[in-house]
Order: C-alpha cells, then structure tokens, then sequence
C-alpha cells in the first residue's frame, strides 16, 4: 500500500522541536513550543533517525535489519508515524535535492 511518501525524503525535527528524555512526563517525549507528546520506544528509535541525513529508505532499512522484521511491514509503521508527526508540525519531510 502506498502511504504517500516518497522512499527519498529526508525527515527531520523542524527547529523548536526535540526528542529528549524526561522523567517528569514518564519517559521519552518531543517538545514543541507549547505542547509536549509522549512517545513510546518504537516512535523513539524511528525519531532518533530522523536526522535530515538518512532517506526514508536509508531509515527503513537499518530498522528492517536491527529488528530482523519484513520491510515492507516496518515501511508502513514508520510511513504512518511520520505522517502523523507531519501533520501535527511535528516532523519536516524534506525531499531529497540533490539537482543543481
């Protein structure tokens, strides 16, 4: 199924916002300005990846092989994170340019 993101993206935190870890709020969270969301340690091994360096592909394949789990399945978990971060200014999904 396709989730609508291209395998070339290059997500990363959009400024203001981290992934840090906080006791107060039971664990790991992403801090924005003026909202806090708790994230459970799947959202933060696939979060931490999100570098700005890595593609999508790049991310997906290093999860694929560090959880011995089948592409395509770990592909559509970390395309539905990632969408739903983006949709909440929680995560940039940058294109890949390398034109020029």
């Amino acid at each position: 199924m396709d989730n609508g993101l291209d395998l070339d993206i290059r997500p990363r935190l959009p400024r203001g916002v981290r992934l840090v870890h906080n006791e107060a709020h039971g664990g790991w969270v992403l801090l924005a300005p003026e909202r806090v969301f708790k994230a459970d340690a799947i959202a933060v091994e696939i979060i931490k990846r999100c570098t700005g360096e890595a593609s999508l592909r790049e991310i997906v394949e290093d999860l694929s092989k560090t959880y011995s789990a089948p592409r395509e399945r770990i592909t559509t978990d970390v395309t539905v994170l990632l969408s739903g971060l983006a949709e909440k200014k929680l995560l940039e999904l940058n294109p890949q340019s390398k034109e020029g």
